[in-house]
């Protein structure tokens, strides 16, 4: 799978520099490179009728299972959940996606109410607070869908995508203080999904291949 960045801060700068690249990075970007079309198309089609109208549930399912498998933290929490002023000890939204040393990851398929929050998240994990730390990071990444991929990909129409984070960035940016790579995924190559309409309400995403392949 190929894929577009977004850099704030000298975020790309510090995980690419030439001398001393950043080694979690350049995991995470094999990673991401190495998810095929055949792996989502394997991927959405074992959901059965449960598979939804996008790729969102397969995309996560392989980022997950090939970060675990390199060492990679599901699901860190932020804070020390026994600091006495933590908000919300019991809450999911306090918790990373994937983080691995100096790297906050967040896989972020969902609504556009939710970007300030998938960017703040990173910074919370990465500077000084009144709360203890469980994970302490140094660096933000949010992995999202570019437009092609939200079309192809069968995604909502309320999806964020890559273009509404970058103005995002600008419009937060004395509060994102934090270093962040924004990732935009690019459409599959070879197939599209196509919605197939269940009940009144309900869909269902079928995948379509492309003549040509």
């Amino acid at each position: 799978m190929n894929f577009i960045t977004e850099s704030h801060r000298y975020g790309l700068e510090f995980l690419d520099d030439q001398i001393s690249p950043n080694e979690d990075w350049l995991e995470l970007k094999e990673v991401l490179h190495n998810i095929s079309d055949n792996d989502l198309i394997d991927t959405f089609e074992s959901h059965g009728d449960r598979r939804g109208k996008s790729i969102s549930i397969a995309l996560n399912e392989l980022v997950d299972l090939r970060l675990v498998e390199k060492g990679w933290n599901r699901q860190p929490h932020i804070f020390n959940r026994q600091d006495p002023n933590h908000p919300d000890p019991t809450s999911k939204y306090f918790r990373l996606d994937f983080a691995k040393n100096d790297l906050a990851v967040e896989v972020a398929f969902n609504h556009g109410e939710a970007v300030s929050w998938n960017l703040l998240k990173p910074v919370l994990s990465s500077e000084l607070n009144h709360i203890e730390k469980e994970y302490e990071t140094k660096i933000g990444i949010v992995v999202c869908a570019t437009e092609e991929m939200k079309s192809r990909g069968g995604f909502d129409g309320a999806v964020a995508t890559f273009d509404k984070y970058k103005r995002y960035l600008i419009s937060m940016n004395t509060q994102l203080v934090t270093p962040l790579v924004i990732v935009g995924l690019e459409a599959p190559e070879t197939f599209k999904v196509v919605h197939e309409q269940l009940t009144p309400t309900k869909k269902i995403g079928n995948i379509e291949k492309f003549e040509n392949n």
